[in-house]
């Protein structure tokens, strides 16, 4: 949809660019169609707008899936468009509860290598009891558990990565209070139910062959390709594959 609106305000800026023909004289015709243009804007802004403020709540979306709070959850990250999707456990498989935007977040593209580097890691992470935090300065906390075993391989330092509030990111990821409350409790609930981990995996981008295409001249390509063998998994088989390191590569298993 949005789109669509810049499409139409592209147009709608043309026409008012060659609003008068050639003889100086303004168009009785081209105005009529000027203003229905206006108005045909108008009327896609507001439906856009309409759409974007009733997105379903936490309740709906566990109900069109059948679920319920408590349920198992996974959490994938993908950085080049800030998205935080959270997953959820119904019949076996993980589907899709609910995408959101990530509020904050720096760095660029690409693991994180050292402490103060402001950037946000890529890789295979998780969160359990012992890494919420509920009193966070950031509102609402739970820490990813950055530098895992493949970090530490390479030697790469680091700590207190988290996914939190309040909108401010030193390498973490910040979403608004409104939605890590959401997120929180959703990860609070399933580990209290009996979740052991919440797998936390965090992509550069969504790991298709045409985005790994598109950026075959990276640095991080090779590891790139590496962490599609964990996103092509999941994409496979909707369950968060077990993760170990072996000579410094990340190992896709089954999860256990």
């Amino acid at each position: 949809m949005r789109y669509i609106v810049l499409v139409m305000i592209f147009a709608l800026a043309l026409l008012i660019l060659f609003e008068k023909d050639i003889t100086g004289t303004k168009s009785l015709q081209l105005d009529r169609v000027l203003n229905q243009t206006v108005s045909i804007v108008h009327h896609i802004a507001e439906e856009y707008m309409s759409l974007d403020t009733k997105s379903p709540t936490m309740q709906e979306s566990l109900a069109r899936l059948n679920a319920k709070i408590g349920d198992p959850v996974f959490i994938r990250i993908f950085k080049l468009t800030a998205e935080l999707e959270v997953w959820i456990k119904v019949d076996n498989k993980y589907r899709l509860l609910h995408d959101y935007e990530i509020c904050m977040q720096s760095g660029y593209l690409g693991p994180k290598l050292q402490e103060g580097d402001l950037q946000g890691p890529e890789g295979f992470y998780y969160t359990s009891l012992a890494r919420l935090n509920p009193n966070s300065k950031y509102h609402l906390s739970f820490n990813i558990g950055y530098p895992n075993a493949y970090d530490r391989a390479y030697d790469r330092t680091g700590s207190a990565l988290m996914v939190h509030g309040d909108c401010l990111s030193a390498g973490c990821f910040a979403m608004t209070d409104e939605k890590i409350e959401e997120i929180y409790e959703l990860v609070e609930k399933a580990l209290r139910n009996g979740q052991k981990i919440v797998r936390v995996h965090i992509f550069p981008f969504r790991m298709t062959d045409a985005n790994l295409e598109s950026h075959k001249d990276n640095e991080w390509y090779d590891f790139w390709l590496n962490l599609k063998e964990g996103y092509d998994y999941f994409e496979k088989n909707n369950i968060p594959p077990n993760v170990e390191v072996k000579d410094y590569r990340y190992i896709i298993k089954k999860e256990r």
